[in-house]
């Protein structure tokens, strides 16, 4: 399963992918408006750091077919080619991702909240299909059972997208489709700390320390105990 930075704040960016093995960064126009600042100026900004062969994935805006397809044009003009372009799975989005893949753009569809639509959008040809898991739950439904669902109708058909699920509110969503083997997931930040943050786990760190100490003095660690 890859593993995706759902924001655009570089600090946090760059704070995560100091510690952590991350594939690429997925934003949309709401996070891009926490920042305040022009979108293709934090677009660039986070582009430059991750470099050109990471992913990063940014979501049209216009309402229209005919609309995306220039939306996702000047996207990838101004950032590159290894950008998905996020486009939302409704009618005017399916005629916009048959458009635009015939010209080798790589497409993310977004808004998916039920297995049809990411039906369609895998034989419009989305290299991903990103379902929303707790906006499904928060509807009444099961996000992690619709997701799988999905995952299930792609292989099951032959169909080469991949999920990439989405809007996560616990490190256990993220466990659950990990095991179940779908493509991709993007995570928040906190979440992604969250999959390690774990008293038994800082509390037997701390012991083996103690433990250490007892031997050497305290604060000597391998590289600079005496020998002798």
């Amino acid at each position: 399963m890859k593993l995706l930075i759902d924001d655009a704040h570089i600090d946090l960016i760059k704070k995560i992918c100091d510690y952590y093995p991350v594939d690429g960064v997925t934003t949309n126009p709401s996070i891009l408006a926490k920042s305040g600042r022009q979108p293709f100026e934090v677009l660039k900004e986070i582009r430059s750091f991750i470099g050109k062969d990471a992913e990063l994935h940014v979501q049209v805006v216009a309402k229209d077919a005919e609309g995306m397809v220039e939306d996702a044009h000047r996207i990838v003009k101004e950032l590159g080619a290894n950008t998905y372009v996020k486009v939302p799975s409704v009618p005017e989005g399916f005629k916009a991702m048959k458009i635009l893949v015939k010209g080798n753009i790589n497409i993310t569809a977004t808004a998916i909240y039920t297995p049809m639509q990411a039906f369609l959008a895998a034989k419009c040809g989305a290299s991903y299909a990103a379902p929303y898991v707790n906006r499904i739950d928060n509807m009444g439904f099961n996000g992690i059972q619709v997701t799988k669902q999905i995952h299930d109708i792609f292989k099951n058909n032959n169909l080469k997208t991949e999920v990439l699920a989405a809007s996560f509110k616990n490190s256990q969503q993220v466990l659950e489709l990990c095991e179940y083997g779908i493509g991709a997931s993007t995570i928040a930040p906190d979440i992604i700390e969250g999959l390690v943050k774990n008293q038994a786990i800082t509390s037997a760190v701390d012991d083996f320390i103690k433990d250490f100490e007892t031997l050497t003095g305290e604060g000597k660690t391998m590289s600079n105990y005496d020998l002798y």
